[in-house]
C-alpha cells in the first residue's frame, strides 16, 4: 500500500505538520526530531507525493533541457552535455525534461506555458536564432549553451569558440608552420549560421590573418567516402599544406585513415589539431593535439546559473560566461623542420 505522510507521522511521534515541515524546510525544526522524522520515511520507503509538492511550492522541479536533434550535430557529444545537465539538476532535486523537437518558438510556449518545467536550458544555438526574442517574454527563465549574435538580456554560456579556433592557429604559428587549413563542421550547420561553428571558423581565419599565414576554412561532411574526397581535394589545391585543424569530431578518425591513405604521415608531413573532447583526441593514432569541448563544465555551468535564476533575482546571475580554451600537446603536432640546404635551389 501506499505510505501517507500521516503514515510517517505516526510511525516518528510527531503531527503530520512537523512533517510536513521536515520535507518543505519552511520552519525550523530541532536536529533530533529531523532525524527521527528522516528515520521514518527511510524505514517506511515513503515518497511524497510530486504533485502535491509543486502544488505547495509553487515548483515542479524540473528543468527542460531544449536539444533539437537536426543534421549535423554529433550525438555522443550532444549526450556528454545532456548527461551532465541531468546529473547537476539532481543535485538541485530537479529532474529534467528532454525536448528534442525542432518546434521553435511553438515548443518553447508550450513547455513554458505549461508549468511543467521551472525554467528553461537552450542548445544548439544559432546567430539569429528565432528562439531568442521569445525568451525575453517567457514566464520562466532560461539559460543558453551558446550565444546568439545578440545575447542582451539573455544568460548564456559557452566555450569561447572564436578563442579555441585562434589558439589552434597560434599553435601551429609558434611551430613554424606557414600554409594552414580548417576542416569544420558539416555545410548545412553552416548553413544554419549555427554559432559554436562559424566563431570558431571566424577565430581560425582571423588569428592566420594576424599570424600572416597562408590559411583555407572549409566545411567537412561526416561519411569516411566525402571526408576522404574532400581531403584528397584540399591536398591538390594546397600542396604546400604542413597544418590541419579539425573541429567535426564525427569526422576526425575519417580526416585521419584519409590523410593516411593519401601518403601523409603525422606529424611527419601533417601535423593535425582537432577541436573536441579529450576522450576522442586521446583514443587516435596518433594522439591528437587538441582544445577540449569541455562539455560537463559547460553543461554544470548552465545548471548552476538556472538554479541561481529561478531561487532568485537575476541581476545576480552574470549574462555572459565563456571558457578559456585550453589546447593540450600531444603527438600530432611537431616543429616545422626547414627544409635541407640540398633541397634549396
Amino acid at each position: 500500500m501506499t505510505v501517507t505522510i500521516a503514515d510517517v507521522a505516526r510511525h516518528a511521534g510527531v503531527a503530520v505538520s512537523t512533517v510536513s515541515y521536515v520535507l518543505s524546510g519552511k520552519r525550523a525544526i530541532s536536529a533530533s526530531t529531523r532525524e527521527r522524522v528522516m528515520d521514518s520515511i527511510r524505514s517506511l520507503g515513503y515518497h511524497p507525493n510530486a504533485g502535491a509538492r509543486a502544488l505547495a511550492s509553487k515548483r515542479a522541479n524540473v528543468i527542460a533541457l531544449v536539444l533539437p536533434l537536426r543534421a549535423g550535430m554529433h550525438l555522443p557529444v550532444l549526450m556528454q552535455f545532456a548527461t551532465t545537465v541531468v546529473t547537476t539538476a539532481r543535485q538541485y532535486d530537479h529532474d529534467v525534461l528532454l525536448v528534442t523537437a525542432d518546434e521553435g518558438e511553438a515548443g518553447l510556449r508550450r513547455v513554458a506555458a505549461s508549468a511543467m518545467v521551472d525554467g528553461l536550458v537552450l542548445m544548439d544555438v544559432e546567430l539569429d536564432d528565432r528562439r531568442v526574442p521569445l525568451l525575453h517574454e517567457l514566464p520562466r527563465p532560461s539559460v543558453l549553451i551558446g550565444f546568439p549574435a545578440d545575447p542582451q538580456g539573455l544568460t548564456c554560456v559557452d566555450l569561447d569558440f572564436a578563442a579555441a579556433g585562434g589558439r589552434c592557429v597560434e599553435h601551429l604559428a609558434s611551430l613554424g608552420h606557414q600554409e594552414i587549413a580548417l576542416l569544420g563542421a558539416p555545410r548545412v550547420v553552416y548553413d544554419r549560421n549555427t554559432g559554436y561553428a562559424v566563431r570558431t571558423r571566424n577565430g581560425f581565419t582571423e588569428a592566420a590573418a594576424q599570424w600572416g599565414l597562408h590559411a583555407t576554412a572549409l566545411p567537412c561532411e561526416e561519411t569516411a567516402d566525402a571526408v576522404h574526397a574532400e581531403v584528397a581535394q584540399l591536398l591538390r589545391d594546397r600542396p604546400n599544406l604542413t597544418g590541419l585543424v579539425v573541429h567535426n569530431e564525427a569526422a576526425v578518425s575519417h580526416v585521419l585513415a584519409a590523410l593516411h591513405a593519401l601518403g601523409r604521415q603525422i606529424p611527419q608531413d601533417i601535423s593535425v589539431v582537432a577541436i573536441g573532447p579529450d576522450e576522442l583526441a586521446e583514443r587516435t593514432s596518433p594522439v591528437l593535439t587538441s582544445v577540449v569541448v569541455p562539455a560537463e563544465e559547460v553543461g554544470h555551468h548552465a545548471v548552476t546559473l538556472l538554479m541561481r535564476k529561478i531561487a532568485g533575482p537575476p541581476a545576480e546571475v552574470p549574462a555572459a560566461t565563456l571558457l578559456a580554451p585550453r589546447l593540450t600537446v600531444r603527438a600530432s603536432t611537431r616543429q616545422l623542420l626547414p627544409a635541407p640546404a640540398s633541397a634549396i635551389r
